[in-house]
């Protein structure tokens, strides 16, 4: 009876927390865009303040998840993660992935859908802090490159959207691009969620029947030294995307066989 009534306080939090989500959405550019014109400074000062008021508004979302029993979460080398200029390149796992991200570092930009510029709950986020949208590869190195110049650092997730249970992790050439156009450091971000939600084959109401733990892990910079000694950057770009597939596949394989009693999932590379 108990577990029954959790599982279904749950659901009925976890949307209340989506409604709230979505009309932060709406409200949030009518109110904070005046403001952030009203306040003294010009455009670089505007938008740090608009990422940050984002920064601060995803961490209180976080929290309410956290105090209403839907999730846990641990960051490790929380300290790190604000570095200024740092390509953050992550594994996607979950619908919430980039909201956790921004919780945890007050100054990121990030490369999002353009389809989301027409959705009324996301669009108003995006405008007010100035986030990339991928319309267009050329301009997204060139805005890429200009936002760590102003001391941001980016987000990208390589495989353009969430990660598909049971198949082999594919990622596109972007973040490798931006990578070795802009010369910015790479930061690899491990992202698990235990037990697994909010994935691309589940909705937001088909929860796990415990609240659900994300951790974010930190790894060493990779170096970029072995793909920028490639003649072509086409060549060295492809190079480095298949590493990052499998970097994240051996992440998380080995992620998988450090837990106690759970089957693990492959995601073993069978591209060529």
């Amino acid at each position: 009876m108990l577990k029954t009534l959790n599982t279904y306080w749950r659901v009925l939090a976890t949307g209340f927390c989506f409604l709230t989500f979505g009309l932060g959405g709406l409200i949030l550019p009518l109110v904070a865009v005046p403001v952030l014109y009203l306040l003294p400074g010009g455009p670089l000062r505007r938008e740090r303040r608009a990422k940050a008021l984002i920064h601060y508004t995803f961490r209180g979302f976080m929290e309410l998840m956290r105090f209403l029993g839907i999730l846990t979460y641990s960051v490790e080398q929380r300290q790190a993660l604000n570095r200024p200029g740092l390509l953050i390149v992550a594994n996607h796992p979950t619908l919430i992935d980039i909201v956790f991200l921004i919780a945890f570092i007050k100054r990121a930009d990030c490369v999002v859908k353009s389809s989301l510029l027409r959705n009324p709950f996301t669009r108003g986020p995006i405008g007010v802090a100035n986030y990339i949208a991928n319309d267009s590869s050329e301009e997204v190195l060139e805005l890429a490159e200009q936002s760590f110049q102003r001391g941001n650092s980016l987000i990208v997730f390589p495989e353009g959207t969430r990660t598909t249970q049971g198949q082999a992790l594919k990622m596109q050439r972007g973040a490798a691009n931006i990578a070795l156009r802009c010369d910015c450091e790479v930061t690899p971000v491990v992202i698990t969620c235990e037990p697994s939600t909010l994935t691309k084959e589940l909705r937001w109401y088909q929860i796990p029947e415990r609240p659900f733990h994300i951790a974010l892990t930190l790894k060493p910079a990779i170096s970029k030294l072995p793909f920028q000694q490639e003649k072509a950057v086409s060549l060295a770009a492809r190079k480095l995307t298949r590493y990052f597939e499998d970097y994240f596949t051996q992440e998380l394989v080995s992620h998988d066989r450090t837990r106690t009693g759970t089957q693990a999932t492959d995601y073993r590379h069978t591209g060529s």
